[in-house]
């Protein structure tokens, strides 16, 4: 910050935010997009004028001299195209100009981006169209206006568009419930979400040594270090000061642009951080996610490391999750999830409650789907991550709510209970009525559900778009059931509804260790699935069931359906071949050359030794030689059979098809090689290698 300078002063500086449009927009124009932004009503176009004539002066004032219309393609990253605000006059003057037809739309190529075949190779025309419910703001000296991004047939080539018809679903639905349940003042209803992100920093100089970090995100291969995070001492441990300067200034970076970066910490593993935002309406809290992602990596850079994404860079300790904490607001600003302090008594709550939990249990295979990435098979059931199978955590006192419920039973809660530290200095405090469950993957926590399944690297777009039409739908079927029963029916009626509705879906909730063969094995029993990676639940996604929800709430049409499908598969097939060629090349060049410089150095230093010594003489060399032949033998063979198997996996083009022979056959065949590889290199000294080992990388920040 400049001197002077407050963080009230900095926050939103370079935001065309409400408190901007209130300043600058006349009234009239101010409430029609204010209008626009929340309930989603049609912008006319001399409105449009306005508000892109005065973006425009704010923005040029502010530095900028070109805009863009930014959006997020299926490519998992966001694009941009940037024009100048400069029109060239006859007379050889500029002007300074900016319509509001440029402001409201945009013309892509849509060609060169994912589309699943929805659009031949030739038919580049798409359009981008401003989203005025995500404010523009301004990054080095470009005006960006968050966009949605649909082709010329109108379909969905983007992550926003479904988002936003998601949460008018769920909107529709919730409205419909509210109502039944005697509320008159609510106008809207939206969700909100606060979402965690785990990343790794490590030295950039020892990142640009490392071809599968380059190419591949993740470390391929690499003997562990002799210490990990089994001292538990990184956690919340005392940031080192050059990572607390790139904290600094990330934070800094993301609170001119409005991005509510509010909680930094060290995270459990080595060289693992996270940043926690403070909850934001759905559609804006994405926008900001891809934002945070983009700048993470770049203040990473100016501070001299390389922020690391990926889900598992480093094989046997933490990966980084996304923790998606999700909840349902009104236009008067009520959390719908918010238990309040007599729960059981709270009929909003016990309905929104119900409804997720049977959301949850009924579209979980989609909802698992939603998380599911080539990186992110690799961390689901590992150290930190929750498993694969998804279950509900509701926390004791609201697990006793739901029994009760369920038996039809006065609930007998005992409010909250006061702690004490055990020393006289210490303050009692109130202790919550539930505990956390780091081993769930959809746990309450408090006044919101916990998402705990996307990975570090992915858009939160997708997960909300299942979550929020899984729950309109549940709504909806509430709704039809109750609507036409008497006013005076109408509380036993919905009594009995949420009673069934949990009764039926009781088999989703669990409270205890998911982390346990145990828990598995119940799960199986209760029959629920568990989809392990990518490429099994990739069938769920083209089932009816699937195509049923998203087409009868207008979320997702059967065609945009059947793109992404064909787009997460290709993605997948894509991301496995690339890290089994970059696995053969780094094992052929880079590591077997180090192992043979070390096996001819070593060599030459036994037989100086038994010329002096004699053969008699004991030589661990000698050993140590045998048992580098004989992996090299072993790491000749599994390369010759990962290469041909890859090979085997180029020529199989059914995409469903070639992504479970990569599951099952490649990534075996990788994890075969891997094994090899890392029990050479821990004979091998740190010279002779021609990259950074793990010690080096997670343990070089200061």
């Amino acid at each position: 910050m400049k001197k002077g300078q407050t963080v009230a002063d900095l926050y939103g500086s370079l935001v065309f935010n409400e408190k901007v449009m209130q300043e600058r927009l006349p009234k009239d124009v101010y409430k029609a997009v204010h209008e626009t932004a929340v309930t989603g009503s049609h912008l006319k176009l001399d409105v449009a004028n306005t508000v892109a004539s005065v973006m425009k002066e704010w923005a040029i004032e502010l530095g900028a001299t070109h805009f863009t219309h930014w959006f997020q393609p299926m490519t998992g990253l966001t694009a941009e195209k940037h024009d100048s605000f400069l029109s060239p006059e006859p007379d050889g003057r500029i002007l300074m100009e900016f319509s509001g037809k440029e402001l409201v739309k945009g013309e892509p190529d849509a060609s060169s981006f994912p589309s699943g075949g929805l659009r031949a190779t030739f038919e580049a025309r798409g359009y981008t169209a401003w989203d005025p419910s995500s404010p523009a703001f301004i990054k080095d000296g470009t005006l960006y206006i968050p966009t949605a991004f649909i082709s010329y047939g109108g379909e969905a080539l983007d992550k926003k568009t479904p988002l936003l018809r998601s949460i008018e679903a769920l909107n529709t639905q919730a409205m419909r419930m509210l109502a039944l349940l005697g509320d008159s003042e609510t106008r809207h209803v939206n969700t909100t979400i606060g979402s965690e992100q785990e990343y790794f920093l490590i030295d950039k100089s020892l990142y640009m040594k490392r071809k599968d970090l380059l190419l591949c995100g993740r470390t391929l291969i690499g003997a562990p270090a002799p210490k990990g995070q089994e001292m538990e001492d990184h956690y919340f441990g005392v940031l080192k000061p050059k990572v607390s300067a790139f904290m600094h200034d990330l934070d800094e970076a993301l609170w001119q642009l409005s991005v509510p970066a509010k909680t930094k910490h060290n995270e459990v593993a080595p060289a693992q951080h996270e940043l926690a935002p403070v909850f934001e309406t759905a559609n804006i809290a994405v926008d900001h996610n891809q934002l945070t992602m983009e700048i993470m990596k770049k203040v990473a850079d100016q501070h001299g490391f390389a922020c690391l994404l990926h889900e598992k860079p480093f094989e046997g300790i933490n990966g980084s999750g996304k923790h998606n904490n999700w909840s349902v607001v009104t236009d008067q600003g009520k959390n719908l999830l918010n238990p309040g302090r007599h729960p059981e008594d709270n009929i909003k709550f016990l309905v929104f409650l119900t409804a997720v939990i049977a959301a949850v249990d009924d579209y979980a295979d989609i909802l698992r789907l939603s998380v599911a990435s080539a990186g992110n098979d690799h961390r689901l059931g590992a150290n930190e991550a929750p498993p694969a199978v998804i279950s509900v955590f509701l926390g004791d006192e609201l697990a006793q709510i739901v029994h009760s419920l369920e038996a039809d039973e006065a609930f007998e809660g005992h409010g909250k209970s006061q702690m004490a530290g055990g020393a006289t200095v210490l303050p009692h405090i109130t202790k919550d009525n539930t505990d956390r469950n780091r081993t769930s993957p959809f746990a309450f926590t408090g006044n919101k559900f916990e998402f705990r399944m996307p990975g570090s690297s992915v858009s939160v777009a997708n997960a909300n778009i299942v979550l929020n039409t899984a729950v309109a739908e549940i709504l909806k079927q509430m709704c039809d059931a109750l609507e036409g029963i008497p006013e005076d029916e109408l509380e036993s009626a919905v009594h009995d509804l949420t009673r069934k509705t949990l009764r039926d879906h009781h088999r989703i909730l669990f409270n205890g260790d998911g982390y346990t063969d145990e828990w598995i094995e119940e799960a199986e029993r209760r029959g629920l699935d568990n989809l392990k990676s990518l490429p099994a639940a990739m069938p769920r996604w083209i089932s009816d069931k699937c195509i049923n929800l998203f087409t009868a709430h207008r979320v997702l049409t059967r065609d945009e359906i059947f793109s992404r499908y064909e787009i997460l598969l290709e993605n997948y097939n894509k991301a496995i071949h690339i890290e089994s060629l970059t696995m053969q090349e780094m094992v052929r060049k880079e590591f077997d050359y180090g192992m043979m410089r070390y096996v001819k150095d070593l060599t030459k230093e036994t037989l100086q030794k038994k010329a002096v010594l004699g053969d008699d003489v004991f030589m661990p060399e000698a050993k140590t030689i045998a048992r580098l032949n004989e992996d090299a033998a072993k790491i000749a063979e599994k390369l010759e059979k990962l290469d041909a198997d890859t090979k085997t996996a180029e020529g199989i083009e059914d995409a469903q098809a070639c992504a479970d022979f990569y599951e099952k056959t490649v990534l075996s065949d990788m994890d075969a090689l891997r094994q090899v590889v890392d029990a050479a290199e821990m004979l091998i000294p740190d010279q002779y290698l021609p990259y950074p080992t793990y010690g080096d990388m997670l343990f070089s920040l200061r």
